[in-house]
């Protein structure tokens, strides 16, 4: 039995990548030694395992160690390995599209790429002079919600979002056996952007606070004469509440604020829609993705202490920004095919990296910052600088970083919580990674702990401490195969030495409560 069992590989699951029911056929699955046969109706194919149900139940068996006779045994040289993604078209419309474009010249593939309507692409993807395609892309562009929607109806192998999944669509999900969607290779960020707020370019106004863009999408703040502008009413413009975006708006700007929208809030169904009404009127104000700005202006995000920052793809990579968008996949808990797994494997690599930033997007891959050329930041420092923090702390903190360079993979909290935020999460398994790949073997990483104002600056050096330590424990518990002892590891705090926005506001203090990553 022991040969058998090398050769088999089975299990019981609820829910795989595979044909519908309605299209089962008979087969018989022998093992090349003869000693075991197995028949039932064929659920599904994915170029190397079969996925039968028998009279013991649902089994998935491995190819390579049977023969399969019967007239629902498909052929192994015609076999297409095929994926259906669906979801939020501002990844599918462009940021996907590029990749797996990418991803075929990597491999050496022809692509065919068809648009069957408006909201469905197929890229066909060829090798070596075949007729039939080695892999088959589908894209269907409705929107988030839909695309959970399509997953859960067996019509989606994989969720194209512009959000983090919902508590109701988690739970759906689990009882639906495709696992546990928050859970690590489940969900996976793979690029970034932000949500931006947009004027025309004939509006005067420059910059808006958050919590001053909070009261104009609620209507608390209806003129813009309140932010500096003409003595003209202010026309609010918004994805509709379908759409990802405009889900994410209300859930990042609002929700805080414990602030419902504005009555007379126009809704778009398309972000082309929103940018043209945006743009034709010089006293609109919409909020759109910074990947679809198009011709509109958009506002910096100012504090009332002084700070101000825009959305530049540095400050969306260290989250310094504060309306960061990830974009991510949702993979259930099923067995893709071989060419799609190599798919999502190429996501990671440094060439896919590129490719993103040249769609138009932020990448994730780490740059190192120098300290000279983080000079507004310790500006800052000094001048929001509160009594507790003394100069001896400030050089403290000089002394340890100026020989440093800051990473920008940041750590930072959901609020309210202990739990890393979903661009941080994803941080870690990055991280992770880089150190098992030996990308830091012979140098010195200083994981630095940062904290709002709020409490005494003792107090806070000690949260921030904790913080930095339990952000090294998670990247260190995730390389489980690097070798720790090429290179150092620290951790360090200073508390509120070094704030990156202003105090005065819950969206502030978030900025200010994380962990950075300090290389030599």
């Amino acid at each position: 039995m022991g040969s058998l069992r090398a050769a088999w590989i089975v299990a019981l699951v609820a829910a795989m990548c595979a044909a519908p029911r309605a299209q089962a056929q008979d087969v018989t699955l022998t093992a090349r030694d003869g000693e075991i046969e197995i028949s039932g109706d064929l659920l599904g194919f994915d170029g190397e395992f079969y996925r039968v149900e028998t009279i013991y139940g649902e089994l998935t068996v491995d190819g390579s160690g049977v023969l399969c006779e019967g007239p629902g045994c498909p052929s192994l040289e015609d076999y297409v390995a095929r994926v259906s993604i669906s979801g939020a078209p501002v990844m599918g419309r462009v940021l996907l599209p590029a990749l797996i474009e990418a991803f075929a010249i990597r491999k050496a593939y022809d692509v065919e790429r068809l648009e069957t309507d408006g909201n469905t692409l197929v890229y066909r993807l060829f090798g070596d002079g075949r007729e039939r395609p080695a892999g088959e892309f589908t894209l269907r562009l409705p929107n988030t919600e839909e695309g959970f929607a399509d997953l859960l109806a067996n019509e989606a192998d994989i969720v194209m979002a512009d959000r983090e999944i919902r508590s109701e669509e988690l739970r759906h999900a689990r009882q639906a056996g495709l696992g546990d969607l928050e859970s690590k290779g489940r969900s996976r960020v793979i690029a970034l952007d932000a949500l931006v707020p947009v004027v025309s370019p004939s509006n005067p106004v420059q910059g808006v606070t958050p919590a001053e863009l909070a009261g104009v999408l609620s209507g608390d703040i209806a003129n813009w004469s309140a932010l500096g502008g003409p003595d003209a009413p202010i026309a609010v413009h918004l994805r509709d509440e379908t759409s990802g975006l405009g889900q994410a708006t209300e859930d990042r700007l609002l929700a805080p604020a414990d602030r419902g929208l504005a009555a007379g809030a126009q809704r778009h169904g398309t972000s082309r829609a929103l940018l043209e009404a945006v743009t034709q009127d010089p006293f609109a104000l919409g909020v759109t993705y910074r990947s679809e700005t198009g011709e509109a202006l958009p506002l910096v995000l100012e504090g009332s202490c002084g700070f101000a920052v825009q959305a530049s793809r540095r400050a969306i990579k260290t989250e310094d920004y504060p309306l960061t968008a990830p974009l991510f996949l949702y993979l259930p808990a099923r067995r893709f095919p071989k060419l799609v797994r190599e798919f999502l494997d190429y996501l990671r690599h440094p060439s896919a990296q590129l490719v993103i930033r040249r769609a138009g997007f932020v990448d994730q891959a780490p740059e190192e910052i120098a300290i000279s050329a983080q000079g507004d930041r310790f500006a800052n420092a000094i001048a929001q600088a509160g009594p507790e923090v003394g100069l001896g702390e400030l050089k403290r903190m000089m002394a340890l970083l100026t020989p440093l360079a800051r990473l920008t993979t940041t750590f930072r909290f959901e609020a309210g919580s202990a739990r890393l935020d979903a661009q941080s999460r994803s941080n870690v398994q990055a991280l992770a990674r880089a150190l098992e790949m030996g990308l830091y073997d012979a140098r010195r990483i200083v994981f630095v702990g940062f904290s709002d104002g709020q409490g005494s600056a003792a107090a806070n050096r000690d949260i921030a401490m904790r913080r930095a330590k339990a952000v090294r424990a998670a990247v260190l518990g995730g390389a489980e195969t690097a070798q720790l002892d090429r290179l150092t590891v620290e951790t360090a705090a200073f508390g509120e030495a070094l704030p990156m926005a202003c105090d005065d506001s819950a969206w502030g203090r978030k900025v200010n409560r994380r962990v950075e990553v300090w290389v030599r």
